[in-house]
């Protein structure tokens, strides 16, 4: 059971500081209470009345004659903490603040907030808020908010930071008659948090969409793994605010939310498998699409329509946002040629003419259900003198209602107008068809339900491996990064200075090196190699171009002296006195048909380091120029980073089509995120410009800034990266060397191979049923795996899996549930003992409480197993199973 789980579902609730004066929010949140018909007790609190809106008052928490499931906190900040304390001695689950300045010092050390959450936390009691709405729950009748609008019961959860939003939200859905299974305003979010709720919601009956309103997010990594899980299980949409400089400054001001670049919020949505919608028209069109529509089976859209003008609106918005028209079979478009007038458009868009009626749109829609080449259709009418819109939407409903082939399509409908085609609309609202008044908002609509689909396929596409980096390479790294921070904290590096970290990670740098004078510069070069580039190295002039502080290819001993004499003397007369830490001569790039690009990474207060691709250029600007990446990057990963620096013109390829190789540029960023996470000294690396031609990638300048850090590394990522520390080697009773490691999104064709040699009885006592060919996606499911809540080891023998063993652990490290399977030719060689030695010895470390499992009771190989690692196990003869648990909350782990 979630921490969470009767938040959503209270038995009954107490109102602090309830009151019989309107607008107050003790008078709003008992009326709401009442009116909706919830079930449960409801307790006014407060000393001034005997009762409240008809209902007996209690004059204080402790004379409440029940625990109550919710409190709802309506008094004044200052009067909190005395409250909460109250609160948590009479040990309530849930507190629910409405008071937003708890911000305001309660003492000349610690703010009212800090106090309450402090408090809380002893107790074990929740707090959702400050500066909450409160939570309304439709399916249970329950209105606890802070609010003039209520919520109808349906299948969407909304959970938001802000207030204004939620009412703004509510009041439009109540006029769409689209409903809510939960509707919980955040507020400040000081304890409940975006990550907890979905994870619970994700799991709920009733909800099957999630919205989430975003000012900020407080704990990256929980975050990350609750909403890549939840986005698995329901479709989950976002709103970000704060999207341009100016808006972000907004919103510090608002809530102190942080100043995280808005693609970083971007990529981590996209990252989770979620939908990012950018303004709350956008929302409200893509809870109508998503709420009232199967699951995109592909992204070829055919429009019909009885006018020329708004389809081709439709079709410039849909192939400026990256959609696909469909392509009409040849032989569809001779049935549709037999009946249409010769007007027609004998293509996508399928124009029939402004006099179409009723039939001519359902006739059509008959020959072009039997296409193999369309995903969805967009039905768009504009109101016509000769055909009546209604008669049409109706007809169009019933045929998409009793032709059994409608369902292998998504639907949408455009009826634009207003007053003439209101009906209309309604008939497709009633009928659960989405319906939207523009060409643009119904395209948009669609393109949600695409980039919904494609984020989903990246959060569950298999990646292909890149080359693995050496422990010497690794021991080699690590040793320059502990000699740069010997007697220093913190060390700004160029590229010279550089370039031996990077070549340890095997980056394509160029021949340098750092003169103090002309002289020692053309020796210099000498040494290299010509032709060279001369560049002047001073920390104080950021634009080496304000003293023509580059000379390139210079190709003789003369040409280098006379130029880096040239450059100093320049720097000495405009910047007397700006320090000269040398000239750097560095070997010529071959750059023609190259294409010059910038990488950047850089930490985010958020999201810990982050990587940025962009074309660069002396006018970079972060927010408007790059894409973001969040490591680990996988080549899946970084694959769709190019690719969406390229649609979105991030990069722009110059030279020729072929100057950018995707797969190369992808290694790249993949060694560049192995960087990352195994040197966490690195603060920033500022690559400008590395040049790419085809496959060939070379960096020609750098900043680097390293940092000493202490404590976990890992823990500073937003995503817990692959863990090599688990890696082992193991010998079996047969002798045979065994590799017994965390398993890798890569490993999918190995594992699919490995079930396949297990025999229809072990996998009926692993999974309960019969089980047939698993498909990609419960694979993948197996295979990627978020490694800071979950962990399955594979027993690898050569390149074959012998063996996995897996834990799934509760979100808040309380429980893990646990299974075994090893391959059934390979039984009694010690691996089902050696795979639950590694589970339980992790899950020790990862201080989990307890590890259990289910079994059937003739399984007498595992629960021998269990037995001899002290399990208590009970068998339920009846339900045909066997529980296995073990508390570990008492054992230590080994020591290293």
């Amino acid at each position: 059971m979630n921490a969470l789980t009767s938040l959503l579902s209270p038995q009954s609730v107490a109102v602090i500081g309830a009151t019989p004066t309107a607008y107050r929010a003790g008078n709003v949140v008992m009326k709401n209470l009442l009116q909706n018909g919830f079930t449960g007790a409801i307790m006014p609190v407060t000393p001034k009345y005997p009762s409240v809106c008809g209902v007996l008052a209690y004059p204080s928490i402790d004379s409440l004659p029940i625990i109550p499931t919710i409190a709802i906190v309506c008094t004044h900040a200052t009067r909190n903490v005395d409250i909460i304390r109250q609160l948590a001695d009479k040990g309530v689950q849930y507190a629910v603040i409405v008071a937003a300045d708890m911000h305001d010092r309660a003492d000349s050390v610690h703010t009212i907030q800090e106090l309450c959450l402090s408090i809380a936390r002893q107790s074990g009691m929740r707090i959702l808020g400050p500066n909450s709405l409160g939570l309304l729950l439709p399916w249970a009748n329950f209105s606890g908010a802070f609010s003039p609008i209520t919520a109808l019961p349906g299948n969407v959860a909304f959970i938001s930071q802000s207030a204004a939003v939620c009412t703004t939200v509510l009041d439009w859905a109540n006029e769409k008659r689209i409903g809510f299974s939960a509707f919980i305003s955040l507020g400040n979010a000081c304890d409940i948090d975006f990550a907890e709720l979905l994870d619970c919601l994700s799991t709920e009956t009733h909800t099957e969409a999630i919205l989430l309103y975003v000012d900020t997010i407080n704990d990256a990594r929980r975050f990350m793994s609750a909403a890549r899980a939840a986005s698995r299980n329901r479709r989950i949409l976002v709103v970000k605010s704060g999207r341009t400089k100016r808006g972000q400054m907004a919103a510090h001001r608002h809530n102190g939310s942080d100043d995280t670049l808005d693609i970083i919020y971007d990529s981590a949505i996209r990252r989770s498998g979620m939908l990012r919608v950018n303004n709350m028209h956008e929302l409200f069109a893509a809870v109508e699409t998503l709420t009232h529509t199967i699951p995109l089976r592909g992204e070829r859209l055919a429009i019909v329509t009885n006018g020329g003008g708004p389809a081709i609106m439709a079709v410039d918005t849909l192939l400026e946002r990256g959609g696909k028209l469909a392509e009409i079979e040849p032989e569809l478009l001779v049935k549709l040629d037999s009946f249409l007038p010769t007007s027609w458009s004998y293509d996508n868009p399928i124009d029939i003419v402004g006099d179409a009626g009723s039939e001519r749109y359902v006739e059509s829609l008959k020959v072009l259900f039997d296409s193999q080449q369309i995903d969805a259709f967009l039905l768009m009418l504009s109101p016509s003198a000769v055909a009546d819109a209604t008669e049409t939407a109706q007809k169009l409903v019933q045929l998409i209602a009793t032709d059994a082939r409608a369902k292998r399509f998504n639907i949408l409908t455009n009826w634009s107008g207003e007053l003439s085609v209101r009906d209309a609309r309604l008939c497709f609202s009633e009928a659960g068809i989405p319906t939207y008044r523009t060409p643009e908002s119904a395209v948009g609509a669609f393109m949600h339900l695409v980039e919904y689909r494609r984020n989903q396929k990246q959060l569950m596409e298999t990646p292909t491996s890149t080359e693995s980096l050496l422990s010497s390479q690794l021991v080699q790294a690590k040793h320059w990064v502990d000699q740069q921070l010997q007697e220093r904290d913190c060390v700004e590096l160029d590229t010279h200075q550089a370039r031996p970290l990077l070549e340890a990670f095997g980056f394509n740098t160029l021949p340098s090196g750092i003169a103090s004078d002309a002289i020692e510069a053309a020796h210099i070069a000498d040494q290299i190699g010509y032709p060279v580039a001369v560049k002047l190295y001073s920390p104080d002039i950021l634009h080496k171009s304000n003293v023509s502080g580059v000379m390139l290819n210079l190709r003789h001993h003369n040409e280098v002296a006379s130029a880096a004499q040239s450059i100093l003397d320049r720097t000495e007369l405009h910047y007397p006195a700006a320090r000269i830490q040398g000239l750097q001569i560095q070997a010529m790039a071959k750059i023609a048909d190259s294409e010059e690009l910038r990488i950047v990474i850089k930490p985010d207060t958020t999201f810990g380091p982050v990587i940025l691709i962009g074309q660069g250029g002396s006018e970079w600007d972060e927010q408007s120029d790059a894409v973001a990446g969040l490591p680990p990057l996988n080549m899946t990963l970084a694959r769709y980073m190019v690719v969406r620096a390229l649609q979105e013109r991030k990069i722009r390829q110059q030279k020729s089509v072929s100057s950018i190789n995707v797969n190369a540029l992808s290694e790249f960023l993949v060694r560049l995120s192995q960087l990352v996470i195994e040197c966490p000294e690195i603060k920033i690396l500022d690559i400008h410009p590395v040049f790419i031609n085809g496959t060939n990638l070379t960096l020609i300048d750098m900043d680097l800034t390293l940092t000493r850090f202490t404590g976990d590394a890992q823990n500073r990522l937003a995503i817990r990266p692959y863990p090599t520390e688990l890696i082992e080697t193991w010998s079996d009773k047969k002798g045979d060397a065994v590799t017994i490691r965390p398993i890798l999104p890569e490993d999918e064709p190995q594992h699919a191979k490995f079930i396949n040699l297990v025999t229809k009885e072990d996998l009926y006592r692993r999974f309960f049923t019969e089980v047939g060919e698993f498909n990609h996606e419960a694979l993948a499911n197996m295979t990627q795996i978020d490694y800071d809540r979950e962990m399955a080891f594979v027993a690898v023998k050569g390149t074959d899996i012998i063996g996995v063993s897996r834990a799934l652990i509760t979100p808040e490290n309380s429980d893990a549930e646990f299974a075994i399977l090893v391959r059934s030719d390979l039984k009694g060689r010690g691996l089902g003992k050696k795979l639950m030695d590694k589970i339980i010895k992790y899950c020790i470390n990862k201080q989990v409480l307890r590890i259990s499992a289910i079994t059937m009771p003739n399984n007498q190989g595992m629960l021998t197993l269990a037995r001899n690692y002290g399990f208590n196990i009970e068998v339920f003869f009846e339900d045909g199973i066997a529980e296995m648990t073990l508390a570990l909350d008492k054992r230590i782990p080994e020591q290293k």
